[in-house]
């Protein structure tokens, strides 16, 4: 069988509205995806702003902002499907959302962009709310993108993905583990925006800077990292917990963003339990410097790191949406209870028809 789909992932790292236009195969069991097409929307500032602050707006404007971001990535979908003439050949869009609120602890999780509004503009069928299910079931709801993994690329033992959080999936003969492992782009690019960049290019101003041995300590303390797998982090973790610890360090910001490298490098090679390759994507991959640092500190551990293809750096996630739609499409479980903890797997989607 094959699916032409939209996949569509807004991510905690703030940068846009990820789109890719995916042919997907399904095979005896087999998968395989060839992107056609892919952008990043950025965000007006308006969004930007909005959803900076969304978390602390009333339930009515949480509601209204659900309805209006949902139309406003309809109307982006459908700048993007006629930019790349794209009409009359998608099957159906698969949206992530937004993640405003995330907390599996108390069985809730909830992304903005309503599917609804969406499938209105698009006047396709729209799949969203992928994660509510297995956060129904008791899960984390987090990650999702493992299942992709499993089917789309082979031959590695560690599948990392840097952006606003850094997490990992871990897949060896027998078992899958999948986890949020601490907080990355969304902190570093806090720390650079004083300056008044977007981020850190190639990680050239936390080179230029000196790791704190005060700060690092205190970072690498917080309890979360106690905490067993499976885990989550909320977008909250990064901005709320971790960057007041580092802002009261009163360092230069090039010291503020070495010691952060240092500390995200630590914690990721920490996690590593055996040898193997692991494919690294996500913005932080584009981190020279952050990517040194991991490399040196996963090297004890006889891991090998390998930057993926640029598509793949930049549009994994998106690109894993449209499967994990696809396969809600087929009815077929597409989120892992053993990466989750739920009860059980679970076919993760809601379904919007768009058009008769």
């Amino acid at each position: 069988m094959v699916y032409r789909v939209i996949g569509c992932m807004s991510g905690s790292s703030m940068d846009g509205l990820d789109v890719v236009y995916a042919v997907l195969s399904e095979v005896g069991g087999k998968w395989s995806a060839e992107i056609e097409a892919a952008d990043c929307i950025i965000f007006p500032e308006e969004w930007k702003l909005k959803l900076e602050n969304i978390t602390s707006c009333s339930a009515k404007d949480l509601i209204q902002s659900h309805a209006d971001f949902g139309h406003w990535m309809g109307q982006e979908i459908n700048g993007f499907i006629e930019r790349n003439a794209l009409e009359h050949k998608v099957h159906f869009v698969s949206s992530h959302g937004h993640t405003v609120f995330h907390e599996p602890q108390n069985q809730m999780t909830f992304q903005l962009g309503d599917g609804a509004s969406m499938a209105a503009e698009l006047q396709l069928p729209v799949i969203s709310d992928l994660r509510n299910m297995d956060v129904a079931f008791g899960g984390q709801g987090a990650p999702i993108v493992p299942i992709g993994e499993k089917l789309l690329w082979e031959g590695y033992e560690y599948f990392l993905n840097i952006g606003g959080i850094a997490n990992i999936s871990s897949h060896s003969e027998n078992e899958l583990k999948a986890f949020d492992i601490c907080a990355a782009n969304r902190v570093l690019n806090a720390i650079i925006n004083k300056e008044g960049k977007e981020y850190d290019a190639s990680g050239a101003s936390a080179a230029s800077g000196s790791c704190n041995e005060d700060l690092l300590d205190e970072l690498n303390s917080l309890d979360f990292y106690k905490q067993e797998a499976p885990k989550s982090l909320a977008n909250e973790f990064g901005l709320e917990t971790v960057l007041p610890i580092v802002e009261k360090s009163n360092l230069s910001t090039a010291d503020k963003l070495n010691t952060y490298c240092e500390h995200i490098a630590i914690q990721i090679a920490d996690v590593l339990e055996h040898k193997g390759k692991m494919l690294v994507s996500g913005g932080g991959a584009l981190n020279d410097y952050l990517m040194d640092r991991i490399t040196a500190h996963a090297a004890p551990k006889e891991v090998e790191l390998e930057k993926a293809d640029e598509q793949t750096i930049n549009y994994k996630e998106a690109i894993v949406m449209a499967l994990i739609g696809a396969m809600r499409w087929r009815e077929e479980e597409n989120v892992l209870s053993s990466v989750t903890g739920a009860k059980q797997n679970s076919i993760g989607g809601a379904l919007w028809m768009g058009r008769n």
